[in-house]
């Protein structure tokens, strides 16, 4: 089994990926994204304004068990990641293997 941080970080390495809060709710909305993911420190009500917009566009989402500062150091990013939204997977199984984990 592929573990989805690093289908993540491939998803970074390879396709195309938004990080934060706004770029993650405008690409849902505007059907850019196929795939959300939120940490497990993002905070409630923009987690559950991110769970809302996926539902009603129909893009999957995914909750990690890592925090936002972990989920920025496997992204390669100097920066917190609370929020990303995986516009083009590039190279990564990352749509499958979430797919995956959820069927667990």
């Amino acid at each position: 089994m592929v573990e989805p941080t690093k289908e993540l970080r491939r998803a970074v390495d390879t396709g195309n990926v938004s990080f934060g809060y706004e770029q993650a709710k405008k690409k849902i909305v505007k059907g850019e994204c196929q795939l959300a993911i939120i940490s497990s420190s993002a905070e409630k009500y923009r987690k559950e304004s991110i769970e809302q917009a996926c539902k009603a566009s129909s893009v999957p989402f995914y909750e990690a068990g890592e925090t936002s500062l972990q989920l920025g150091s496997i992204c390669g990013k100097p920066f917190a990641v609370s929020f990303a939204c995986i516009e083009k997977p590039g190279k990564s199984k990352i749509l499958e293997t979430v797919k995956q984990e959820k069927t667990r």
